[in-house]
Order: C-alpha cells, then structure tokens, then sequence
C-alpha cells in the first residue's frame, strides 16, 4: 500500500496529550498516512492506558505500527508477576482497567525490530556494532518467539530478562542468557564497546565524561545498508543524526517534546505541547 506519509515517532511514554497535539500538527489522517512507534509507549507520562489504548487501535486498522522498548517488556513482567510496579511508573490503571489482559496480550505480539522503509531499521535502543542488520531481524525473531508463546512459557522468560550486569555476547549463548542479552541490546544499549561489550549505567548527553573504552553504540563505525532509527535515550533529544542512525526521543517525559521523522524527506516535526 503507498501512504501519502509515514512518519517515525520517538518514545511516548504515555504523554498522551503531548501525543494528540503531534497528531493534529502532523494532520494525520489514518486513511492516507502511517505511524511508526520507537517503543517504550507508556511508562511516566500523564496517560499511559489511553495512549496504548490508541496505538492499539491504530495498529489494529493498519495505521501504525510499533516496535517494544524496555518500559513495554517491563510492562509485561509487571502483569506476569515477574517484578513489582516502579514507583516512577504510572501504569498502574493499565493493571485495574477491564481491557488490561487485552491490551498486553495484544502489546506481547509486537515486533522487536521493523523496517518503515527499504532504507530503514527501526528499533527501541539501537543495533550493536558488532551485528549486521540481518543478524539483528533474526536474533529478534528468536526474542519475539518467546514473547509470543504461551503464557506459561511467558512466565518462565520474563524473570530471566533483567540484569545489574550485561552478559557477553557469543553466538553459542543459548537459553535464557541469549534471550537477556537480546533484549539488552535491542532495548536498553547506550554505551558499548567495540565487540559489543554494554554498559548500563551511563545515561547522560554526549557531553558527559563516559566510562574508559566505552562509546554510543553508533558512534563505531560499521557500514550500514539501512538507517537505524532509534529512540529510549531521551538526554540526546533527538539532536543525534548521522548516515547511519537518527535518534527520535526528543525526551517529552522530561519536559521536551516528541519528535516525529517523516520517511519520504527525512523531516524532524515535533510537538508543541510538552508532558506535564
């Protein structure tokens, strides 16, 4: 199908009002156009259950689409029972709403990695230097299988995908190792090294002293056939914008805006209004 636009957006994180004036600015129309979400749809926004409930609907009728970012998965172990509700976190009414187990069944069979375009790659955190594109759709693949599967395989996954430290990657890791280290490298990656290496804590702008040896994931230079479109580190404000990766998180929930990447140009539209 051709749309008259496509259009990337940054992570919502449940700044709903913020979402809706970018909306009208945009003059969306979901019958000519689409929308491509960066993950992380909820979290500590004003709005986190009307902004699922509105993504779902649009990727239901085929006017959107989204990838998953950390604050979805952790969405998901917070329904399972896998971990407790974070105090920073407004998503307790997705928990007591009558459509909850609707809404997070529907959010558990998003993709991890999608392609807007044949010139892009969208994904929450960003891909490592050390993957080539078609390992990462395959890798994700694996993540997504899991995801998707039964509820009680569900519940034995979501414990394993949390960690104070990064596990090493190999191509031999296997089990629920290799399903973290997916994760942490699709959705939660800032900082790396060169052999793909994370580090978790360093969450400031690139001004900021980083750990030794430590870059932005998009800073090696790897050759890319695609450009990897990427949100979750809102202290970028979207300023980041190379040949081969946009940052799109314009850091709405700390009183910026959203940023939304219009495919056919590569024009940056942002939100006027700001989450509260």
């Amino acid at each position: 199908m051709s749309y008259r636009h496509q259009y990337v957006i940054g992570d919502l994180q449940g700044c709903y009002k913020a979402f809706l004036q970018l909306l009208d600015t945009l003059g969306f129309d979901p019958e000519q156009d689409k929308l491509w979400f960066a993950g992380d749809l909820v979290a500590r926004g004003d709005d986190s259950l009307s902004t699922l409930r509105h993504v779902k609907a649009l990727c239901e009728r085929g006017a959107a689409a989204t990838v998953l970012g950390n604050h979805d998965i952790n969405l998901l172990a917070v329904w399972r029972g896998a971990t407790s509700l974070k105090k920073k976190d407004k998503t307790a009414p997705i928990f007591a709403a009558k459509d909850c187990d609707e809404l997070l069944n529907w959010l558990r069979y998003q993709p991890l990695l999608a392609f807007p375009d044949k010139h892009t790659v969208l994904v929450h955190a960003g891909i490592p230097p050390h993957w080539q594109i078609k390992q990462a759709r395959r890798y994700a693949r694996e993540l997504e299988a899991q995801l998707q599967s039964s509820l009680k395989q569900l519940d034995r996954l979501l414990p394993h995908l949390y960690s104070k430290t990064a596990d090493k990657w190999d191509d031999n890791l296997h089990g629920y190792t290799r399903m973290r280290a997916i994760a942490n490298y699709l959705t939660r990656m800032r900082l790396c090294k060169a052999d793909g290496n994370l580090e978790f804590s360093f969450k400031s702008s690139l001004d900021e002293r980083m750990p030794d040896d430590y870059r932005p994931w998009f800073e090696w230079q790897v050759p890319r056939r695609r450009k990897i479109l990427f949100g979750h580190w809102a202290a970028l404000k979207g300023e980041v914008d190379l040949p081969h990766a946009r940052a799109l998180d314009g850091g709405c929930v700390w009183g910026n805006c959203l940023l939304a990447y219009r495919l056919e140009d590569g024009r940056v539209i942002s939100s006027s209004a700001k989450c509260s």
